[in-house]
C-alpha cells in the first residue's frame, strides 16, 4: 500500500510538472496579462470594447437571461445521431458528463410539439395543411388558392440558397427535443486529438486560408509568432478577414463557458461547477498564448456585435401583430412576446452598431461569388458539428453554429425584411422556430460570455 503510495505521488508530481506554468508578478498582473489588450476600439468596427461592457452586463444580459428560461426558447429539437459526413469517425466521448437526456415528449408544451412552423394560433390550421402538402410531394390543386400559396413558399424556403446552415430535418424520427436548461454548456472533458481535429478542420479547410501560411501556435516548423499569419490576414478582403474573426470569436466564447463552468468537486455527494481561472489563463494569458489570448477576445466582441446587429435588423419581422411565441399558453406568450420586443428594441438602440454595408461591396458579380463562397464555408462548418464526439458539446455547437448563420442570413436579406407587410405571410423572408430558439440562444450564450469576462478580471485582479 506504501509502495503504491509513494507511485502515486510521484505521478501526481510529474503531471504537475507538465502542467503550462503560470507566470507570477505583483498584485494585479495576471488580470493585465488577459485584459491589457482588451480596450479600445476593434478593428474593421467603430466601436469599443469598454461601451459593449457597459451595455451589455447591465442592460441587455439581465432580460436577454430572462427570455431565455421560457419554454419557447429553451426546447430545441435536434438529431445528435447523424454520422460524421467528412471522415469515418465512430468514436464517442464516454464522459458521463457529454451526454444529453432528451426530453420525453409529455414535457414538451403542446404548441410546441404541434409543429414548429406555427407562429401563431390562427395560423396553426394553415401550417397543418402545408406540411401534410409537402409530404405529399406535390401542390394539390383542391387546396385553397391561400394554402397553395403558402406551399410553394415553404418549399422555396426550404429549398431557397438564403441559408447559412445545414439544418436537421426535424422530422427524423432521430431529431428528439432537448431541453436546453436541463443540458447547460460546460466543460464536459471532452479534449485531445478528437477535439482538435474538429477546429483543425474548421481553420485550415474553411477559413479561405492558403494551406502555406501556419496559424499561430501550431506545432510543427514555420510557427514564426504568427507574423505572416497576420500579415495575410491584414491582406485579404475585409469579408473573409470577418469570416476568420467570427470564427475565432466563437471558439473563444465556447472556451470562456468551459472555463466559468468547470467540475471543481465531484464526489458522490454532490457535484460544484464555478470558474477555473488557471483554464482560463491557459487560453487567454498574453504570455502563455503568446499574444494570441487577447486576439481571441477581442473576436469575441466583434462577434457579439455581429449578432447585435442582427437583432436590430430582424426587429420588424417580430413585430408583426400575427407573431406570437406559440406555446399553447396564451397569456404568457404575449408577456414573452413583449419581452422579446423590448430586447430588439434595446438592441436596436445601441449606439454603435457594425456597418455590414462594407461586406459584398464594388463589382456585384464578383461579390455575388464571395458570398455564395462565404455562405458555403460556414456551411461546411456546420455539418462538421455532426463529427464532434462529445454529444453535449455537438448540441451546443450545432445550435451555436446555427444561430450565427441565421444571424448572416438575417444581415444579407435586408431587402427582404424591409418589404414584410405589417399583416398577413410573410412571403419574401421566413425565420422556423428552429432558426428562432438558435438565433437567442446563440446570442445569449456571447452575451454571457462578455458578463463572465467582467467576473474573470475581477478574480485576476486580486491574484499574483
Amino acid at each position: 500500500m506504501a509502495a503504491g503510495s509513494g507511485l502515486l505521488l510521484r505521478a501526481l508530481g510529474l503531471a504537475v510538472l507538465l502542467l503550462p506554468v503560470v507566470p507570477r508578478g505583483p498584485p494585479g498582473a495576471a488580470e493585465r496579462r488577459c485584459f491589457c489588450q482588451v480596450t479600445g476600439h476593434l478593428d474593421d468596427c467603430t466601436c469599443d470594447v469598454e461601451t459593449i461592457d457597459a451595455f451589455n452586463n447591465y442592460k441587455l444580459f439581465p432580460r436577454l437571461n430572462e427570455l431565455l428560461e421560457n419554454d419557447y426558447f429553451r426546447y430545441y429539437k435536434v438529431n445528435l445521431k447523424k454520422p460524421c459526413p467528412f471522415w469515418d469517425d465512430n468514436s464517442h466521448c464516454g464522459v458521463r458528463d457529454c451526454a444529453v437526456k432528451p426530453c420525453p415528449s409529455d414535457e414538451v408544451p403542446d404548441g410546441i410539439r404541434s409543429g414548429s412552423y406555427k407562429y401563431s394560433e390562427e395560423a396553426s390550421n394553415l401550417a397543418e395543411e402545408c406540411e401534410e402538402a409537402k409530404r405529399l410531394g406535390a401542390v394539390d390543386g383542391s387546396l385553397s388558392k391561400e394554402t397553395q400559396q403558402a406551399v410553394l413558399q415553404w418549399t422555396r424556403h426550404d429549398d431557397s440558397s438564403d441559408s447559412f446552415c445545414e439544418a436537421d430535418d426535424i422530422y427524423s424520427p432521430d431529431a428528439e427535443y432537448v431541453d436546453l436548461l436541463l443540458n447547460p454548456e460546460r466543460y464536459t472533458g471532452y479534449k485531445g486529438p478528437d477535439a482538435w481535429k474538429i477546429w483543425n478542420s474548421i481553420y485550415e479547410e474553411n477559413c479561405f486560408k492558403p494551406q502555406n501560411v501556419k496559424r499561430p501556435l501550431t506545432s510543427g516548423r514555420g510557427d514564426d509568432g504568427g507574423h505572416t499569419f497576420y500579415k495575410w490576414l491584414k491582406g485579404v478582403c475585409v469579408e473573409k478577414r470577418a469570416f476568420y474573426k467570427l470564427i475565432s470569436g466563437l471558439h473563444a466564447s465556447i472556451n470562456i463557458h468551459l472555463s466559468a463552468r468547470y467540475l471543481l468537486q465531484d464526489t458522490w455527494s454532490e457535484k460544484k461547477w464555478g470558474p477555473n481561472v488557471t483554464e482560463f489563463q491557459q487560453r487567454f494569458d498574453e504570455v502563455i498564448t503568446r499574444g494570441e489570448g487577447p486576439r481571441r477576445l477581442k473576436n469575441l466582441y466583434f462577434l457579439y456585435l455581429i449578432e447585435l446587429r442582427a437583432l436590430c435588423k430582424v426587429l420588424p419581422f417580430f413585430e408583426r401583430p400575427g407573431f406570437q411565441l406559440y406555446t399553447g399558453n396564451k397569456s404568457h406568450d404575449a408577456e414573452m412576446k413583449n419581452l422579446l420586443l423590448e430586447i430588439l428594441h434595446l438592441a436596436k438602440s445601441f449606439p454603435l452598431h457594425f456597418d455590414e454595408n462594407s461586406f459584398f461591396a464594388g463589382n456585384k458579380k464578383e461579390a455575388a461569388k464571395l458570398k455564395e463562397e462565404f455562405r458555403l464555408h460556414f456551411k461546411n462548418i456546420s455539418k462538421i458539428m455532426d463529427c464532434v464526439g462529445c454529444f453535449k458539446c455537438r448540441l451546443w455547437g450545432k445550435l451555436q453554429t446555427q444561430g450565427l448563420g441565421t444571424a448572416l442570413k438575417i444581415l444579407f436579406s435586408e431587402n427582404l425584411i424591409e418589404k414584410i407587410p405589417e399583416s398577413g405571410p410573410s412571403y419574401g423572408f421566413q425565420l422556423t422556430r428552429q432558426e428562432i430558439v438558435a438565433l437567442f440562444n446563440a446570442f445569449g450564450r456571447i452575451s454571457t460570455s462578455v458578463r463572465e469576462l467582467e467576473n474573470f478580471r475581477n478574480i485576476l485582479q486580486n491574484m499574483q
